[in-house]
């Protein structure tokens, strides 16, 4: 009897021993990945903020809520790409004017790397955009460099440099700044009296912007926890002079969305440890005891 449990013993072991790598190397790369059913309401707040309001038809001063929802597409998550849909809203709370902004994001990336990808429809406020660079995302076990990051508003990917290392509600996070140079972003045409161009028709302002966005990302996962995004929107004539203000404002998660992101973050830099790490680790030990036990018993009999 001992030496047919020795047999089991050490067949079992072996598999246990062999497959140890296969869940590290094979299995793990497999199971890390963003969600496709993503889903994640972030709130920031912009205190002292600037924007033109067209109905009054002036610069107003007020503190802002902003509102970005996220859902994953499921149906187009195919392969190694997922697809996630933005909506974000702009709140006027000193004046009490809901609706100041309104913007679209459709965006497609790899589930892994958070690479964009060209497909599915991909567009900034319906309009067609061709995608580079991280995509919501960082890769998994990020490095301290410089990554291309797109920028919906500038409509292009910029570089996010590594500026240190830090800690975001006691969180290990890599910090990272992308600075926005001015980029001209539409241009419209406006009643000119609006900006004292004349007393009647239209004229033609072109819309810049210019701003830094600063991330926290949590290494392990690539998930950013924290962001701030200094945004300077002016309205300019076709002579290059500046008209007026369009969207000045320095906009700053909330604390309860932060804490939110790095409970998620958290969560997953767990499930990698877990997947990559300790399940095999785990199967070698395990494999390990039991093939030495096995092989103990079959000679024990044998003897």
């Amino acid at each position: 009897m001992n030496r047919v449990v020795g047999s089991v013993l050490i067949a079992v072991g072996a598999f246990l021993i062999v497959l140890a790598p296969l869940v590290r190397f094979q299995v793990a790369p497999a199971l890390i990945a963003a969600k496709a059913d993503y889903y994640l309401i972030s709130k920031l707040e912009a205190t002292g903020a600037q924007y033109f309001s067209v109905p009054d038809g002036k610069v107003l001063t007020a503190d802002l809520d902003i509102t970005v929802t996220t859902r994953g597409d499921v149906k187009e998550a195919v392969g190694d790409r997922v697809v996630w849909d933005e909506f974000t809203s702009v709140n006027d709370v000193t004046n009490s004017k809901p609706g100041i902004s309104f913007s679209e994001r459709r965006s497609a990336f790899d589930k892994r790397t958070g690479v964009g990808l060209n497909c599915c429809g991909v567009s900034v406020d319906k309009e067609p955009v061709q995608l580079q660079g991280q995509i919501y995302k960082f890769p998994f076990d990020m490095e301290k460099r410089t990554y291309l990051v797109f920028n919906s508003t500038a409509g292009k990917a910029l570089e996010a440099r590594f500026v240190g290392e830090d800690k975001v509600n006691g969180l290990d996070v890599y910090k990272f700044e992308q600075v926005v140079p001015e980029t001209k972003t539409e241009t419209r045409n406006v009643p000119a009296a609006l900006f004292d161009m004349g007393e009647s028709g239209d004229v033609q302002l072109d819309r810049f912007y210019s701003g830094t966005n600063t991330y926290w990302v949590e290494p392990v996962t690539g998930a950013p926890v924290r962001q701030e995004q200094q945004r300077h929107e002016v309205l300019k004539s076709q002579d290059g002079t500046e008209r007026a203000k369009a969207f000045v404002a320095d906009a700053k998660m909330t604390d309860k969305t932060v804490q939110e992101l790095v409970d998620s973050a958290i969560d997953g830099r767990s499930q990698v440890t877990l997947i990559r790490t300790t399940i095999p680790l785990v199967l070698l030990i395990v494999g390990v005891v039991m093939l030495v036990v096995g092989v103990w018993m079959f000679r024990r009999k044998v003897a």
